[in-house]
């Protein structure tokens, strides 16, 4: 059987999903970049030929690139293998050297930094927003003078909308720059940070906000209860993109922070198929090999969207199971058989209609319109009942190894800290799409009413 290394980084896809899939087509060794999580383990530590937890030397640059290329070489590995955003790099190049199969290790940079990223799609002409690369505060206000505000400060290495930055004029450019570093700082304890590229967090990005809607894309109230934006899920082979499908989305929490990926989309054919041509332009510009792909587009009046980024790899949560559930796609298994030379087949076309309705939804302290939470309940899985407040026939199921332990209190919003503020992933199912919205709203209005009922056990 052929050998895969699968190098583990805080973020991505869940072991518990992942790596049982990994498995079924490979001899599966771990390299943990960081800790393993304890929770699911029982479904995938079983399944591995070896584990090896290099966490504790915290290695960086091209000393973890040596790490995995030595790695791979003891075990003569067939394949290299990272879901986590924060590792896409480092492992791009080591496979590369190598001369396995993978993005590409220029190409893997120009996915992660999102300087390079723009400045390549506007070579292109794929559509953006207006920007500008920055690094200090002088940086920052010049910037201002150069665009249009209302602006958006952001890492250019970053993901899941930690440390995003709102700035309306220069009088807020030092306070939205020193709140942003502040939020990188604590990003680093939690080991959320790019491990590869070592002045990474210097790296900064000024952009228009680029004013979305859904009016001309979603019909009747379904305008009211999706997001402005949405994202293509897909796997690029030696070089050819394979949009798979499209991720909805519900309405971010400011600034930017996002609750929900949600499939099927329930855009017209025509509308997605407006999308895919435009992902499409976005992955090509890029110049990726093989990868996992996750693309996110603005949607904006009159039919124009604009590209908010691509990452190599795939979308983080349980978004490839809401893809299996629904499209009966396994995209962990197609890129590992893609990685491993063997013949996957891909749809000819995205595919635009499912079957049922899933969703991954983040459970942030806060109710659908953006208010934090007045009351810091205690989380007791085994009581909470939170089937009542969903729909006959929908399920919910909290993600263990994204969710914090039983018992743990939950904590305060912090507007600055994206993803950080999650504290906790709901896996949830409906039969169809209408319905699933309807419980999403249900359960991210209802949360926080139906934990602060449960007894307290003392």
């Amino acid at each position: 059987m052929k050998r895969i290394l699968f190098v583990h980084g805080r973020a991505g896809t869940p072991l518990q999903y992942a790596l049982p899939r990994i498995a079924e087509c490979a001899d599966l060794h771990v390299l943990a970049i960081s800790p393993l999580p304890t929770a699911g383990a029982e479904a995938w530590r079983p399944r591995c030929a070896s584990v090896v937890e290099a966490w504790q030397d915290r290695p960086r640059g091209e000393e973890l690139v040596e790490l995995v290329m030595r790695r791979a070489k003891q075990i003569d590995a067939d394949a290299v293998l990272c879901l986590s955003e924060y590792l896409v790099l480092a492992v791009a190049v080591a496979a590369e050297r190598l001369g396995l199969r993978g993005p590409g290790a220029d190409a893997a940079r120009r996915a992660r930094d999102k300087r390079l990223m723009r400045q390549r799609w506007q070579e292109t002409e794929v559509p953006i927003p207006r920007f500008l690369p920055v690094q200090g505060k002088a940086d920052v206000r010049r910037a201002i003078g150069q665009l249009t505000p209302p602006l958006l400060l952001k890492p250019a290495w970053g993901s899941g909308s930690i440390g995003q930055m709102v700035i309306q004029s220069k009088s807020g450019a030092a306070h939205a720059f020193n709140a942003l570093t502040d939020s990188l700082g604590r990003n680093d304890d939690l080991g959320l940070v790019e491990w590869y590229e070592a002045e990474a967090s210097r790296n900064l990005l000024v952009e228009e906000i680029v004013e979305g809607t859904t009016e001309g894309w979603y019909e009747g109230n379904a305008r009211h209860r999706y997001g402005d934006y949405v994202s293509v899920e897909g796997i690029v082979a030696e070089g050819e993109y394979h949009p798979l499908c499209i991720t909805a989305r519900m309405p971010t929490v400011p600034p930017f922070t996002e609750l929900s990926s949600n499939a099927p989309c329930v855009l017209q054919e025509p509308l997605q198929r407006r999308v895919e041509e435009v992902a499409r332009a976005a992955v090509d510009a890029l110049g990726l090999r093989n990868c996992g792909t996750h693309t996110e587009i603005k949607l904006g009046a009159d039919g124009d969207v604009a590209v908010i980024e691509t990452a190599a790899r795939f979308g983080g949560s349980v978004i490839t199971r809401v893809v299996e559930h629904v499209f009966d796609l396994d995209m962990v298994s197609m890129l590992t058989r893609q990685l491993l030379g063997e013949e996957v087949e891909y749809p000819g076309r995205m595919l635009v209609r499912g079957r049922g309705a899933a969703a991954t939804l983040a459970w942030l302290p806060v109710d659908a319109s953006g208010r934090p939470w007045t009351s810091q309940p205690v989380w007791r899985p085994e009581a909470a009942r939170l089937e009542t407040l969903l729909s006959s026939g929908s399920t919910i199921e909290s993600v263990a190894e994204l969710t914090a332990p039983a018992g743990s209190t939950v904590p305060r919003y912090d507007p600055a800290g994206g993803a950080r503020n999650c504290f906790g992933r709901f896996f949830v199912t409906a039969e169809d799409a209408e319905t699933l919205m309807t419980d999403l709203y249900a359960v991210v209005n209802g949360l926080e009413r139906t934990l602060a009922a449960v007894p307290d056990e003392h």
